[in-house]
């Protein structure tokens, strides 16, 4: 099993956009339902910060997101959309409701 998260901040002006990336790659997770992988993305009240996270708990540790089409077009130009680039670090559970399960 592995954890991330990833936090980042886009340009104001980006912000839409950033959204709008990040659901397509919803609406294509959601047809391709794979087993083993949860995925959250918030964005903070600022409306710039955004923090995703994902869980793995396949056997091998393959991250689904390398297949779908939608996350590579999210990841194409993200450096271009934030003011302070994408921050990631793993993470160990300690607790939770109803968040991860």
């Amino acid at each position: 099993m592995s954890n991330v998260m990833v936090r980042y901040q886009v340009k104001p002006e980006r912000a839409a956009e950033n959204e709008r990336l990040v659901r397509a790659v919803y609406d294509e997770l959601a047809r391709a339902a794979p087993d083993g992988f949860r995925y959250a993305t918030v964005v903070l009240d600022d409306g710039v910060s955004f923090v995703h996270i994902a869980s793995i708990t396949t056997d091998d540790g393959h991250n689904p997101l390398r297949d779908i089409t939608a996350f590579a077009e999210f990841q194409s130009e993200v450096g271009a959309r934030c003011e302070q680039a994408p921050s990631a670090t793993g993470f160990r559970e300690v607790g939770s409701f109803r968040f991860f399960a």
